[in-house]
């Protein structure tokens, strides 16, 4: 039974990772209907916090029946990052995350995300003076290390724990991979393997089939899996998984009357969540692709998807596509 501090989360639990751009409320309530154990939010700039930019309070929007859901935090600077926390609890999440791992160039160059993983002493300080500074459980995500030369994850999770950490997400590549080439789960179960650990250790990195996540769970035994781009498009991967889990076999496959269904509802709560209608088809443009992808000839149909501004045309789009490509 996985647990971050007192919250239990069944065995070897789920958890929807935090996604710039994706892992905002609507996706998270889908992946949450499908299976999804603990979401997260996008991350949060805490410096955009402070100067109380629209986009990073808007962030903060979570819901009751997303729980337990974290916020996470990113940021270099221990004043800042500690504001944060303060303006974080005022949204009643479960859990408040630290990101030490993004590898974007951005954030790395201020220190922040996987740029502290060239600072330890650092990323464990700050680590305990935010556990100081809330009651609210605090995980940490990150990486293997900076580069293939610098992988000190087991000390590293050693000191996070001791600082006060309840549970450790480890995405299984360097800051140097970025996404690319294959993630070691090897270092990751040397985390968990280590006898001084005692709070979970949940992977993160190529789980994008159930068998990936078995393996996770039955050869790494790690305590879960954080999904992450397995699930853009694809809520229904962690019902997947669950299945394959408790029968060995796979779900058939979704239907194009299920794919458009979701894909309509999730345009209608984004729209809703952003309280326009333009910026809520807007900001569901990114995700046609992964909904219908893999279907042959499928390319006119997304180019409309993604160029119509006005619902009422978009809602006649999926009646055509249903014509053309259902049952």
């Amino acid at each position: 039974m996985a647990k971050i501090d007192h919250i239990e989360l069944g065995e070897f639990p789920l958890l929807l990772a935090p996604m710039e751009d994706v892992s905002d409320p609507p996706f998270r309530a889908l992946c949450k209907e499908q299976g999804a154990d603990v979401v997260y939010t996008e991350f949060i700039s805490s410096e955009g916090l402070i100067r109380d930019a629209a986009k990073s309070i808007q962030k903060l929007d979570i819901y009751e029946k997303e729980r337990p859901v974290g916020i996470q935090i990113f940021g270099a600077n221990l004043d800042s990052m500690l504001r944060t926390v303060e303006i974080v609890e005022k949204s009643k999440p479960d859990i408040i995350d630290i990101n030490f791992g993004c590898p974007v160039k951005k954030v790395v160059s201020k220190g922040a995300g996987a740029g502290i993983l060239k600072d330890i002493d650092s990323m464990e300080s700050l680590t305990r003076e935010m556990v100081k500074r809330t009651h609210l459980p605090i995980t940490v995500k990150t990486r293997l290390g900076w580069d293939a030369d610098s992988i000190r994850i087991v000390e590293v999770a050693e000191r996070l724990q001791d600082a006060g950490a309840k549970a450790i997400s480890i995405h299984g590549r360097t800051r140097a991979q970025m996404y690319k080439g294959v993630a070691d789960w090897t270092q990751i179960a040397a985390v968990k393997n280590n006898p001084r650990m005692h709070i979970p250790i949940f992977g993160n990195g190529d789980v994008d089939t159930p068998e990936k996540a078995a393996l996770m769970r039955d050869k790494f035994g790690l305590d879960g899996a954080m999904i992450g781009r397995a699930s853009i498009g694809n809520p229904w991967f962690f019902k997947q998984v669950k299945h394959f889990f408790k029968t060995g076999k796979h779900l058939p496959e979704i239907t194009i009357t299920e794919r458009v269904k979701t894909a309509r509802r999730h345009l209608q709560m984004e729209i809703d969540w952003k309280k326009n209608e333009i910026v809520g088809i807007m900001e569901m443009r990114r995700h046609y692709s992964n909904y219908f992808r893999g279907i042959p000839h499928f390319k006119p149909y997304r180019l409309k998807l993604v160029t119509t501004d006005n619902l009422d045309t978009l809602n006649q789009h999926f009646e055509e596509i249903l014509e053309v490509f259902g049952p």
